[in-house]
């Protein structure tokens, strides 16, 4: 059985507020930890009415702390927001506190609009494509062990090597992440229309590194997991509201389940396929279908690791969710 693992964004729910996205985080992290899932990341965004997770560092800490063995970090630090000075330190930090359970993941992506981008640096019009790879060596440098004369050095962070992972929907972070020889995640629980070919680049211009003899591909999927078929595709329709609004470019708080015939009156079909193709690496149903439809993008993808956001209203219908997912996956 490949490794299990959780993407979580701190939905903020309609008609509940952020502090209570907060506690739900912990409390499904404490939860996953007693399901067995290998890795809680948590998602950087910004100026999103429906994402509480934008101080991706603090809320991995926040996690950390309430947990035991799970490992915890990001999915990802939005790499062009930060000085990688400053990502360093961070990572350091919790890595120092939390010894063996603290993961980097990165994008290049700024995780929100342009005007909020340069509202996070103001001195880069845009995200820098070219200065990506030397920021993420530069990264490396910092976690790594020390060089004779090294002027600047993170403290924390100097030797603690945290482990880095490329995150991208693109084949530009597959090919990165091979020639750098680091784990690579693919967001395809949002944007699965390269998965395949990026996969590809990733194995087949892989190149070995010390820490990593073989390349580690995670696949991101959305799951909607509940005891019955019918009952998962009622909650998956929160789901298809917040990508029809992504389609619209309307934001907002995670959308209260209708009706799965309703949608039909929600959509065009223009909309409805734009839904269906963000959507695509996505598993919905009660435990027999999960493990059909998973199974399925395992055999396709090759995947090393499966790393699950489900983006579900009621909180309790959440971890239990988690729960069909976890069983039906050991299966």
């Amino acid at each position: 059985m490949i490794p299990l693992s959780i993407l979580d964004l701190a939905p903020i729910v309609e008609g509940a507020t952020v502090a209570d996205a907060l506690r739900h985080t912990l409390d499904l992290a404490r939860h996953a930890e007693t399901l067995g899932y290998t890795r809680y990341w948590l998602a950087e965004h910004h100026n999103m009415d429906g994402v509480a997770s934008s101080a991706t560092a603090v809320l991995v800490g926040y996690v950390a702390a309430a947990t035991q063995r799970i490992r915890v970090g990001s999915g990802g630090i939005m790499l062009p927001n930060h000085a990688p000075l400053m990502v360093a330190e961070a990572f350091g930090t919790l890595a120092t506190l939390y010894p063996g359970r603290i993961d980097l993941g990165l994008g290049r992506a700024p995780g929100t609009d342009m005007l909020t981008a340069r509202a996070l640096r103001r001195h880069l019009a845009s995200a820098d494509e070219d200065g990506f790879p030397q920021d993420v060596l530069e990264l490396q440098a910092y976690l790594g062990d020390a060089e004779p004369g090294q002027a600047v050095r993170a403290i924390p962070g100097v030797g603690t090597k945290v482990p880095i992972w490329i995150l991208g929907s693109s084949l530009y972070g597959a090919q990165l992440a091979a020639y750098l020889g680091l784990p690579y995640a693919f967001a395809s629980h949002f944007a699965p229309e390269q998965l395949m070919p990026a996969l590809e680049v990733y194995r087949g211009t892989y190149r070995p590194s010390a820490e990593w003899s073989k390349p580690h591909a995670m696949v991101g999927v959305n799951v909607i997991a509940a005891d019955t078929d019918d009952e998962a595709a009622w909650h998956f329709t929160s789901l298809q509201q917040r990508f029809l609004g992504m389609q619209r470019g309307v934001r907002g708080p995670l959308p209260r389940p209708i009706d799965p015939a309703q949608m039909e009156s929600l959509w065009s079909p223009r909309e409805k396929a734009g839904v269906q193709r963000m959507l695509a690496a996505t598993a919905v149903g009660g435990p027999v279908t999960l493990r059909q439809q998973l199974q399925a993008i395992i055999d396709r993808t090759r995947a090393d690791e499966l790393i699950v956001a489900c983006a579900v209203h009621d909180h309790a219908a959440r971890l239990r969710s988690y729960q069909i997912l976890a069983e039906a996956f050991s299966r």
